[in-house]
């Protein structure tokens, strides 16, 4: 009979270097994969990586994927830390995203010192709100917050793809779907040639970090997270936190958007995110919900991005190979996650005695 037992509680060194051990694994078994469809994984992975920082205009787009990565992905954190399972972020990003362009839209000539500050509250408002929904259904109804907040993302992208269709349409466009573009007012300016949301992104990652670790807040979210029982019999206000909590995640992830249809974009389009939202899942939970941890991680996952879309041009290589790497060390992460916290027992029953033998 085979069983499944928890470990000892490890190290995070002991944990980290076993993270790294499987990403490297992750690689080798992806080299494998790569080598099958007939490419040098040497060529491939040296190609991604001359494809993210080759030149500095490559490397200028590789810091563009970043920002919202990093922005949505500790967004996502705050939720995990305290076990609501965010997985909303795609439609937060989306609402966001309209919230900014509403404003863009009704008032173009507003200066900019204005506009674009009212742009991201309002951005970080309807994403709030968006995040704020589930946990009412959790709290009220019992409802699953993993469920409610994926199904929510088709109703965002829906919503902002029917504006794109309708009421919102570019009289100017000549019949096309298409929104109108910002006004220079509504378009972040650009710090060393890459748009101001690197500034706000390495912002996020310092106060979230001093949230998380510093603060009563973060305290209360921890233990809230850990056992809600506990949190309650010390005396905490556990919905006062959930709430505060999803405000905060969902506000993050529609700031995220607001920076992308403002610099990126410079208008709102449904493929504003190109599943941004749900990779920064992947990157939120392979940072171990750490905020600093998250700057490294979306970076790299930055790098897979921009460097498979040059793998398309300069060896005709599907830029789906990228999604492939990213599922793989998943896949692997996910594994070395499980094996550091439960273990294998073989028990083997014989008339006379049982022995177990670990594995």
């Amino acid at each position: 009979m085979i069983k499944i037992v928890k470990k000892p509680e490890v190290s995070p060194a002991q944990s980290n270097v076993q993270r790294v051990l499987s990403i490297l694994i992750a690689l080798v078994v992806a080299a494998g994969f790569i080598m099958i469809l007939g490419y040098s994984p040497i060529v491939v992975y040296s190609e991604i990586v001359k494809g993210a920082t080759g030149s500095l205009y490559r490397f200028k787009e590789t810091i563009n994927k970043a920002i919202p990565l990093v922005t949505l992905s500790l967004g996502i954190a705050v939720a995990f830390k305290m076990k609501f399972s965010n997985i909303g972020a795609e439609g937060q990003f989306y609402l966001g995203a309209m919230g900014a362009a509403y404003i863009a839209f009704c008032f173009p000539d507003m200066p900019r010192a204005l506009l674009l500050p009212l742009m991201a509250i309002v951005a970080m408002i309807m994403g709030g709100i968006w995040c704020f929904f589930p946990a009412i259904l959790k709290t009220k109804f019992g409802t699953s917050e993993t469920l409610v907040t994926l199904m929510m993302n088709y109703i965002a992208v829906k919503w902002v793809t029917y504006l794109q269709y309708g009421p919102w349409k570019d009289p100017n466009a000549f019949g096309f779907p298409k929104m109108p573009q910002f006004t220079e007012n509504a378009i972040l300016p650009k710090v060393f040639g890459v748009h101001a949301g690197w500034l706000i992104a390495l912002a996020l990652v310092v106060i979230i970090h001093i949230i998380m670790s510093k603060s009563k807040l973060g305290y209360e979210i921890s233990v809230l997270g850990e056992n809600p029982q506990t949190a309650r019999y010390a005396g905490m206000n556990t919905m006062k936190i959930l709430f505060i909590s999803v405000l905060i995640s969902g506000g993050l992830c529609g700031l995220a958007g607001m920076m992308q249809a403002s610099a990126i974009e410079q208008s709102l389009t449904d493929k504003l995110s190109s599943g941004l939202g749900f990779t920064a899942i992947i990157t939120a939970w392979l940072a171990r919900l750490s905020a600093p941890t998250i700057l490294v991680v979306s970076f790299f996952f930055a790098m897979l991005l921009q460097g498979s879309a040059y793998l398309q041009s300069a060896l005709q290589i599907p830029s789906a190979v990228a999604e492939i790497l990213q599922g793989i060390i998943l896949f692997f992460v996910l594994a070395s996650e499980f094996f550091t916290q439960y273990k294998f027992v073989y028990k083997r029953n014989t008339a006379s005695d049982a022995r177990e033998v670990e594995a």
